[in-house]
């Protein structure tokens, strides 16, 4: 019989711990929270210093009832919930829940999934950390007070529906500034002037051309800002001579990366796998829980995914050692890997999100991972090996040209030595540029003049954000914390308070209404700098220099005067849903668009008189090759999108690409769009095409 008990959050990490524990070990999962505040009131007692009311969530009473007999036969229990606060919470309301303050109770933590890491941490079980407990107790009341104060009045005030949350609230208004910085920016009217000048050509030789930019006059730079002024300093240019003047050689370092933080990680996946925040955040749990890899049973690929650290253990740092070194060669080790830094043991501080055994590589595990686990895998690899090695090294080199008293500018550099470049390279990395002008130029090279493009261009406004701009944003200014950034970003999108499209967020009608009533009425809510200092009050209170309860007292009585006022005193504001042109069958109105959990749908205006709604099937302007009809955006039961006939089930045509309008010049049938390529959907006929930038 076992005597020891070891409870974890999630079931899929039962199978994976099991196996590195005896017999005298069993294992059981939590299923996450098993307590927490009701769902029908504000479960807060602001009359009795904010004393929290928890309730056994709904659904958990036959987890909490298997538990406690599991429990009644174990000698010790283990609460081996998640590194982190809220982790610390989950212990702690196990603890409260399953009556354990009689037993002998320990708590060990994890930051990876594998056997000497396990082993560790019983190593260095502990007390469950209150300051940890209570400032995820601060966090989860703060945002409890802010919802369920603030989102009645929007009810009211707007439409049923809508949520008010204390960072979701920031996240929008964020958004909603940069788009006023948009819509208020005005462009700036520049001119470049590039001239392409070509170096003498060998004996039997191609000749060789750059491009050197307009940089100003002998003494200074000065930009062109009109027309006028670049076909003056064309006219000047037409006859001159082009001289170089100066010639400086140097080096340029590029440092390797940092390994993986959870905001770092959010942003690459975005830019290179295109995975939307969530969608990293629930991959990188499964690598973390562990797969079943051939040969070696459930492993745990990753270490723990939430984080904002880039420190890596002693251990990690000497397998990347050895690996570089027996797979690369010791010039790629970095420098620094020689020499060990004083840090903590693994289980008691969050580590970088790294792979657990760097001699595991993706290229080994991949026949055992999704398409998508392997792509996050390896990106995470390669960052990890990345940042153990040196740096890369360019040769460059700048040179000054003249002529007709004006000056060009131009550059070359070449890889002298790829170092980390050598297994990662991101969207940023630089691309050598002009390499051959490092050999073949010098002060005395004739050069002679090949042409002059004069063109006209205007400032851009500031980019709109994407989920990984965002993410940085709010990292930058400090709001939100590791855990919070992709949940955040789920929220406002299924509020319908932004709209994604083609990676950028836009702010939706309802958006701009929300956050203009936040603003007017919650402006401490919604001000960044407020909300970043409520963020370090509560790591103060995790550092046990605050106590929890003060945070709240001086938070919630401010909070309870601006409701009230805003009660009072806000103005209705109706937000009219937008109208289709779908007759309604049994009253004649026009359907309007309507959002629901599974996205949209159509439903007439005369509810609850007429209570008829429809599927809302989105037109792409093809017709239907079988019938005619128009195809429309169709979801499998399982959510995957196809386009199929709107007048199924009597036209079953459907293709799972989209189809564009342009239909195949060799056989007439449709395109559909792959990629970035227009294929011709009867694949006896073979035929493809770049397709069009807009497409």
């Amino acid at each position: 019989m076992a005597k020891y008990l070891v409870i974890v959050e999630s079931p899929a990490k039962v199978k994976t711990i099991k196996k590195f524990l005896g017999s005298n070990y069993e294992v059981a999962a939590s299923n996450g929270h098993v307590r927490d505040l009701p769902k029908s009131t504000l479960g807060v007692d602001v009359e009795h210093d904010y004393e929290p009311k928890y309730i056994t969530i709904r659904g958990k009473g036959d987890v909490l009832a298997n538990l406690r007999k599991e429990v009644k036969k174990a000698e010790k229990i283990y609460l081996a919930t998640d590194p982190d606060r809220e982790g610390e919470a989950i212990s702690w309301h196990l603890l409260e829940a399953l009556k354990l303050k009689d037993k002998k109770v320990y708590r060990i933590t994890f930051n990876e999934i594998t056997k000497n890491a396990i082993k560790e941490s019983f190593k260095n079980a502990r007390e469950i950390d209150m300051d940890l407990v209570n400032a995820q107790q601060a966090r989860r009341i703060l945002d409890r007070m802010v919802g369920y104060r603030i989102s009645p009045v929007l009810w009211a005030k707007v439409k049923r529906g809508l949520s008010a949350g204390r960072v979701q609230s920031v996240a929008l208004r964020i958004i909603c500034d940069r788009e006023d910085e948009i819509a208020a920016f005005i462009p700036e009217e520049y001119w470049t002037l590039d001239v392409t000048l070509s170096l003498p050509a060998g004996k039997g030789k191609k000749e060789k051309t750059f491009i050197a930019h307009y940089y100003g006059d002998a003494d200074s730079r000065e930009p062109v800002r009109s027309r006028e002024e670049a076909d003056r300093i064309e006219k000047a240019l037409q006859k001159a001579a082009y001289q170089i003047t100066e010639i400086k050689h140097g080096e340029r370092t590029r440092k390797a990366p940092l390994p993986f933080t959870t905001s770092t990680l959010q942003q690459e996946a975005s830019k290179i796998l295109n995975f939307s925040t969530q969608k990293t955040m629930r991959v990188a749990q499964q690598l973390y829980e562990g797969v079943e890899i051939k040969g070696s049973g459930t492993v745990g690929l990753i270490t723990y995914l939430r984080t904002d650290s880039t420190r890596v253990s002693n251990e990690a740092l000497d397998s990347a050692k050895t690996y570089i070194t027996e797979h690369y060669g010791k010039e790629y080790l970095a420098a620094d890997t020689a020499a060990k830094k004083e840090s903590k043991k693994i289980q008691d501080a969050h580590e970088a999100i790294r792979p657990t055994d760097i001699a595991r590589t993706p290229e080994q595990v991949k026949d055992s991972l999704s398409r998508d686990q392997l792509r996050l895998y390896q990106l995470i690899w390669k960052r990890f090996a990345a940042s153990r090695m040196a740096p890369a090294v360019y040769d460059t080199m700048s040179v000054k040209i003249s002529a007709a008293g004006y000056r060009f500018t131009t550059s070359s550099s070449a890889v002298r030595f790829d170092g980390f470049m050598n297994v990662y390279s991101d969207t940023e990395t630089e691309k050598a540029e002009n390499a051959f002008l490092l050999k073949e130029l010098t002060e005395k090279t004739q050069l002679s003049f090949v042409e002059l493009e004069t063109k006209q261009h205007f400032t851009q406004p500031p980019a709109h954000y994407t989920e990984a701009s965002l993410v940085r944003a709010l990292e930058e200014l400090g709001i939100g914390r590791p855990s919070t950034y992709a949940p955040t970003i789920t929220t406002i999108l299924a509020r319908r308070y932004i709209i994604k499209e083609n990676k950028n967020l836009y702010v939706s009608e309802l958006g701009e209404v929300v956050n203009q009533m936040m603003k007017e009425a919650f402006p401490s809510i919604v001000d960044v700098n407020f909300t970043a200092t409520m963020e370090g009050l509560l790591d103060s209170v995790e550092e046990g220099d605050v106590p929890w309860k003060t945070v709240i007292a001086n938070f919630y009585p401010d909070l309870d005067e601006a409701v009230r006022t805003a009660e009072k005193e806000l103005e209705h504001i109706e937000i009219k849903d937008e109208e289709s042109d779908v007759v309604c069958e049994e009253c004649g109105r026009n359907m309007v668009i309507k959002y629901g959990p599974h996205g949209k749908f159509l439903a007439c205006p005369g509810f609850p008189e007429c209570r008829n709604t429809k599927p809302y099937l989105e037109k792409i302007g093809v017709p239907c090759p079988k019938c005619g009809g128009e195809i429309v955006i169709r979801k499998t039961k399982k959510g995957r999108r196809y386009f199929g006939c709107e007048t199924y089930p009597e036209c079953d045509f459907m293709v799972w690409q989209m189809p564009v309008k342009e239909n195949c010049p060799k056989c007439g049938s449709l395109l559909l769009k792959k990629g970035s390529k227009l294929v011709c959907m009867d694949e006896q006929c073979g035929f493809t095409k770049d397709a069009p930038a807009n497409e």
